[in-house]
């Protein structure tokens, strides 16, 4: 015969908090679930593709190589008209080349569209090798 040790009751206290704390978890989860979901449907719907148009989409997160890269303007040339060197600053984001150069987040932005502009308007259109 072995003898068991009797499991220690649970006060109702314990219980309610319990409770409560299962009711919180599950809504924090709704609610950072329903978060990730407008999130995705936003991007999904409106998001920057390759070859991207819309110039007003350019953010303070973004750096100048993946803007170039969505828009389709060699990296250099965004560099040359924010006279800002290439080395360097890659990975930075324009928000901190902002306050690293001294430079205005909205004058950063105003020459961004301008330069991709340009080139969009100079772009000639690519062919796959039909006459």
């Amino acid at each position: 015969m072995t003898n068991k040790a009797p499991k220690p009751e649970t006060s109702w206290k314990e219980k309610i908090l319990i409770i409560i704390l299962i009711v919180v978890g599950v809504a924090l989860i709704g609610f950072f679930g329903m978060r990730a979901m407008h999130t995705y449907m936003r991007i999904h719907q409106g998001g920057l593709s390759h070859n991207a148009t819309d110039v007003e989409g350019i953010r303070g997160w973004m750096t100048l190589p993946y803007i170039a890269h969505a828009y389709n303007v060699p990296e250099d040339a965004l560099f040359e008209a924010l006279d800002i060197p290439q080395a360097g600053n890659e990975k930075q984001s324009i928000m901190q080349l902002a306050r690293e150069y001294d430079l205005e987040r909205a004058d950063i932005r105003a020459t961004l569209q301008a330069v991709i502009l340009q080139y969009q308007q100079n772009a000639t259109p690519e062919t796959d090798g039909a006459p």
